[in-house]
């Protein structure tokens, strides 16, 4: 249902989004505090956002709104920083040559899913006197293809957080039945799955049964969704023009490289963003998902309660 929380209007200036979500994480965070009175595991929010909407500029937004204002310490953590290092992504597409779908990264299968497991466990798990590093990916390296940085380049961290945002644009994908895919394969409305083989689809679906451990230590989730998907690609040229220039001009993907690109992973659109709009958590849940539907200028349109 519609919800209406209070935006203070000098915010919403700013940043439209974190105003929605801060209200909201907050009421999910102090149910579960009642419903967790002793716990020391940090409180787990997944956010899904389509390519080049935003994230990383909300989560950084609520990341200092929650440590700021609410003292809260905040880690936020991509997914993207959990692909597969260039070595292993070349041998992935290597044994699957005819795969179009994991010549590059960001379909399921492309992300080290035992290091992004240990990595959450050494989090939930009694904090190391030690501290924890924080593993990071740099998509710029290797002509914008990326590899992992090396562990010498990762955050140090060395206090527990009470808050932890996993974000990325698969986060929250669900696997499908092989009827539910073949449904969405078979429909005349879409847009890119008959470019590639059934089979191959069926792979990453596959695949993305290792990633359902990972979603179900969620406690709310958040997800930045577009009216129209189609505006991913301009997005994310978008954002890969930004990167060049911050990077220079060896760094980062061409236009059409970026085109290319979100041919890749735009399959997985088409397959699971129903599932992330109909909720996560199923009847798991009711009233932990935060679904924002955002406009081509990324300003959020409407927004609601799942």
């Amino acid at each position: 249902m519609a919800q209406s929380f209070d935006v203070p209007l000098q915010s919403r200036i700013v940043d439209d989004k974190s105003p929605i979500c801060i209200p909201f994480i907050l009421s999910q965070i102090e149910t579960y505090q009642k419903q967790h009175p002793n716990t020391t595991r940090p409180f787990i929010i997944g956010l899904n956002g389509v390519q080049g909407v935003g994230k990383t500029t909300l989560v950084r937004a609520l990341a200092e709104t929650l440590q700021g204002r609410e003292g809260l310490p905040t880690l936020v953590v991509s997914i993207d920083d959990f692909y597969l290092t260039h070595a292993d992504q070349l041998a992935l597409a290597a044994t699957h040559p005819d795969n179009q779908l994991v010549q590059y990264r960001g379909e399921p299968g492309t992300h080290d899913i035992p290091l992004l497991t240990s990595f959450l466990a050494s989090l939930t798990s009694p904090f190391s006197p030690e501290g924890i590093h924080v593993p990071r990916y740099d998509k710029s390296l290797f002509s914008g293809l990326g590899d992992r940085s090396p562990p010498s380049t990762w955050t140090h961290i060395t206090s527990p957080p009470k808050i932890v945002i996993l974000e990325g644009w698969l986060v929250g994908f669900r696997p499908l039945s092989p009827a539910a895919l073949e449904a969405k394969y078979s429909s005349p409305t879409s847009k890119t799955l008959h470019r590639h083989l059934p089979a191959h689809l069926m792979f990453i679906n596959s695949c993305l049964e290792q990633y359902q451990q990972i979603w179900d230590q969620f406690d709310a989730f958040v997800h930045i969704d577009a009216e129209d998907l189609d505006w991913v690609y301009e997005w994310r040229i978008q954002q890969e023009q930004g990167l060049r220039r911050e990077k220079g001009v060896e760094g980062g993907m061409t236009d059409e490289q970026v085109r290319k690109f979100v041919d890749c992973y735009f399959p997985a659109y088409e397959l699971y963003i129903d599932g992330i709009r109909n909720g996560v958590f199923g009847e798991r849940k009711k009233a932990c998902q935060l679904r924002l539907i955002v406009q081509k200028d990324r300003a959020v349109k409407e927004y609601l309660v799942i």
